[in-house]
């Protein structure tokens, strides 16, 4: 199988409208081709500076648009940062995540982050940070502390974007995944469905993806989590057709398995709310990562106990960092 960057949207869309059986069984070889089909990689996630972000993103309570009550905070303390890295670490997680409620960071800000790339590395976890825009220097300075992922995602399809996002444009984090790329940190990039938009949009997000120069290594798809006071959370909650059926959501999971075999395709916001039917779906879609823990940013999650016993269910197990994707197929 050869790794393509030059998708249509009409080869996409064909994807999507195979019979369901026939769209599980391509993306679970696919899977099986790169992956072992029965390691999931945990990851935990960490507000380190909440609220108050200058960005008007429709699904965020961390948004100063945003009335949701969510007071905004200071960037945590560097010890706190890496004693919550200890404790992810204990638990099983493999990935670090950390993020900051920006629109860009400060410069004055860059030691402090440095500070928690190389403590959160020297325990042997991955890290991943997501800090809004950045500036080459910037990027630069990521990548030297050794920071192995920056997340910085698209959200949705070029046309979409307009009714969720209006302070930051399509092209603006397109620049950014550019100098994320150059300065050699591996890119996280997806984004969320269940926003209100259609399969088309659904379509053109993987699609911006999926043509990217290089794919994204990691590739978030997320649910919306509805928050009281968000833009979206007030447009939805009471709008049952604008959140996405479960079915769709595992289309959605297998065609960006297909379509960017290498990337590790994390199973992200909005997973507290599934069925375990329709997480093992996902797994079988080609979904291999999860977020850890009883929380993300500032949205509840599944919690260790349940995807442990979900886990147990399946027969998965964890997937670490040291080993090696199965690649023999693309090679």
């Amino acid at each position: 199988m050869t790794v393509r960057t030059d998708w249509t949207r009409e080869e996409i869309a064909d994807l999507f409208d195979l019979p369901f059986n026939d769209l599980l069984w391509r993306a679970q070889s696919v899977h099986r081709q790169h992956h072992d089909p029965n390691a999931v990689q945990l990851s935990t996630l960490l507000s380190i500076k909440t609220g108050g972000c200058a960005e008007d993103c429709g699904y965020c309570s961390q948004s100063a648009f945003a009335t949701s009550g969510l007071k905004a905070e200071k960037l945590m303390a560097v010890d706190d940062v890496l004693a919550a890295a200890r404790e992810a670490r204990a638990k099983g997680s493999d990935r670090f995540c950390m993020g900051a409620a920006w629109r860009e960071p400060k410069d004055r800000d860059m030691d402090a982050i440095v500070a928690m790339i190389e403590g959160v590395k020297a325990m042997g976890l991955e890290t991943c940070m997501t800090l809004g825009m950045l500036s080459e220097d910037q990027a630069g300075r990521l990548a030297e502390a050794g920071l192995d992922y920056y997340n910085h995602n698209l959200d949705t399809s070029p046309e979409y974007y307009g009714e969720v996002i209006t302070t930051r444009t399509y092209d603006d984090r397109l620049d950014t995944l550019e100098k994320v790329r150059n300065a050699g940190i591996n890119v996280c990039c997806g984004g969320i469905v269940g926003m209100g938009e259609t399969r088309a949009d659904r379509i053109g997000f993987l699609h911006a993806l999926a043509t990217l120069p290089a794919h994204p290594e990691s590739v978030p798809i997320n649910a919306l989590v509805p928050v009281a006071g968000t833009v979206l959370g007030d447009m939805l909650k009471d709008v049952a057709e604008a959140r996405i059926d479960d079915i769709e959501f595992v289309r959605t999971v297998a065609v960006a398995r297909i379509t960017m075999p290498h990337a590790i395709v994390r199973l992200s916001a909005g997973r507290e709310s599934m069925s375990d039917s329709t997480q093992a779906l996902c797994f079988l879609a080609g979904a291999n990562s999860i977020f850890t823990g009883d929380r993300l940013l500032t949205t509840g999650n599944a919690g260790d106990d349940a995807d442990a016993r979900l886990f147990a269910r399946l027969g998965l197990h964890p997937l670490h960092s040291g080993s090696e994707p199965v690649r023999e197929a693309a090679e």
